[in-house]
């Protein structure tokens, strides 16, 4: 396998993981006997181990090479078989949930980083086809699971198929992916130097700016089916329709997307959050599920672009040997959105109702909009400065 391909079997891989993750989620608790609210309380779990190893990820991958990507890759097909194998009660599945969050965290950052490494080497948006890739992965492996899981198979199973083909994934990365930057003569950036902390406090700011995109992702992921139900009174059978909805457009906008540059960045990322906002205005005040649906669908084409052409225009400036530290300061902020997101609408919804909250899911967006274009300015200020005072790194 060319090293060109390393990206997008990564994010294959990792959407495979998800998808199987939230269609035998259902297996697991039935098998821990675990109640809904045990459940969701070990959930949390998952958020816990991926913020500390996100966190650390960016300094091994500039420090091994982004073949540690493979390495991650078949750790994490680990860990969803660790988890179906062991999770008996609720204490066994908590601290599964924390092994799959520190394994799926640290695979997000190294596959990023993976991502932003080729796209330099290219002309192409690498970065948005590869979370195309997710998008498409995590409904194909939703399906399979369920398909498995309709057959009669226990977690344990459904685990170990995609355990499989996650742990080939990731050998093949392994085995195609480059070494450490300094092992390769004439490289720049194998040796960064300066402040650290002046370097990346620029790169938090675009941080917080994704956590709102991926704060508005998830808050429609994880709350656009109970809107469906809870609203318009839909069965469970077409609120599953919901994030079906959301998955198949968001895949389909960053292969779009990604396949053309001819679109400028900060188009993109306006344009993307513009359409967010009303179709999330739409799905707020929508009175019948079709017009829901069309509102859910302009959120999906508007958030899919957002987190992944924000780290794409960061990582641009970002000499290769800080390539890994520099994606593992801009997703680990931007995970706090996404683990985030999902509680603002429910702390919304206590308040003002559901449909006050999709308001509020509205605004983060517009936010978005407001402040993406001069975050991004500033990181490219920042390394304009680097660049005139080479003494800092």
């Amino acid at each position: 396998m060319r090293h060109r391909l390393g990206p997008y079997v990564a994010f294959a891989a990792f959407g495979v993981f998800w998808g199987t993750w939230g269609a035998s989620l259902p297996a697991l608790r039935d098998a821990a006997a675990l109640t809904e609210a045990q459940l969701g309380g070990a959930l949390l779990c998952v958020g816990v181990g991926a913020l500390p190893a996100m966190l650390f990820t960016g300094r091994a991958v500039d420090r091994f090479g982004v073949r540690v990507t493979g390495v991650l890759l078949v750790m994490l097909a680990g860990a969803g078989m660790v988890i179906a194998w062991q999770g008996r009660d609720l204490a066994s599945v908590a601290l599964g949930m924390l092994l799959v969050g520190a394994t799926s965290g640290a695979s997000d950052v190294a596959a990023n980083a993976l991502a932003a490494r080729e796209e330099a080497r290219s002309t192409r948006r690498v970065i948005t086809l590869a979370h195309g890739v997710f998008s498409a992965s995590v409904v194909l492996g939703s399906l399979g699971a369920g398909a498995l899981r309709a057959s009669g198979a226990d977690a344990v199973l459904v685990f170990g198929v995609a355990g499989a083909v996650i742990a080939a994934a990731g050998v093949s990365v392994l085995v195609s992916g480059d070494g450490p930057i300094g092992a390769r003569v004439g490289v720049p950036g194998s040796t960064p130097r300066g402040d650290g902390g002046s370097r990346a406090w620029p790169l938090v700011a675009i941080g917080l700016v994704g956590a709102l995109g991926f704060a508005a992702e998830n808050a429609h992921q994880s709350w656009s089916a109970v809107f469906l139900e809870d609203e318009l009174g839909a069965s469970v059978g077409l609120a599953a329709l919901a994030p079906a909805t959301f998955a198949v457009f968001a895949a389909v906008t960053r292969f779009t997307v990604g396949a053309s540059t001819l679109i400028p960045d900060a188009p993109l990322l306006v344009g993307g959050a513009i359409a967010a906002a009303g179709g999330t205005l739409l799905l707020a005040s929508a009175a019948s599920l079709p017009l829901a649906l069309v509102g859910l669908a302009l959120a999906a084409t508007g958030t899919s672009v957002l987190f992944p052409t924000l780290l794409s225009r960061s990582m641009r400036d970002v000499p290769e040997g800080s390539r890994g530290r520099a994606t593992s300061v801009i997703s680990t902020t931007a995970y706090l959105g996404f683990v985030l997101g999902p509680a603002y609408v429910g702390a919304l919804a206590g308040a003002v109702g559901l449909r006050g909250a999709m308001v509020g899911v509205a605004v983060i967006a517009a936010a978005f909009a407001i402040v993406a274009p001069a975050a991004t300015r500033l990181v490219a200020r920042a390394h304009r400065a680097r660049v005139d005072d080479p003494a800092r790194g």
